[in-house]
């Protein structure tokens, strides 16, 4: 089965940066795209970043000009650049996989605060 893994969450104070990594391992399908989601408390999950096997980006407005998704496909890994951190951002971050089936990371928390 393709797993995934996340890393590179923590804590950061506003106007920080982070990077967040998901590297898939297993049975990777030649066009999955791949998605940021996150998680607050209280909160649904909602779509951060996405992108597809032709490279399409898309963001959610809220992270639109401060986030930056990519994907290094030599490592099977897609990262989310965040930078311009605000106390909003604090949710757990997933990392979702689609080709096929869906499979899903087991999160990494992002705190943003002071």
């Amino acid at each position: 089965q393709v797993q995934l893994v996340e890393s590179g969450g923590g804590l950061v104070q506003p106007g920080g940066s982070l990077r967040l990594s998901c590297k898939a391992s297993g049975r990777i399908a030649s066009i999955a795209s791949m998605g940021w989601y996150r998680q607050a408390p209280g909160d649904q999950r909602e779509l951060v970043a996405s992108i597809s096997s032709n490279n399409i980006h898309l963001y959610a407005s809220s992270v639109e000009g401060r986030f930056t998704i990519s994907r290094d496909n030599a490592k099977n890994t897609v990262y989310l650049q965040m930078d311009s951190l605000k106390p909003e951002d604090t949710a757990v971050y997933y990392c979702r996989y689609s080709g096929g089936v869906e499979r899903w990371g087991q999160g990494t928390r992002v705190a943003v605060s002071s």
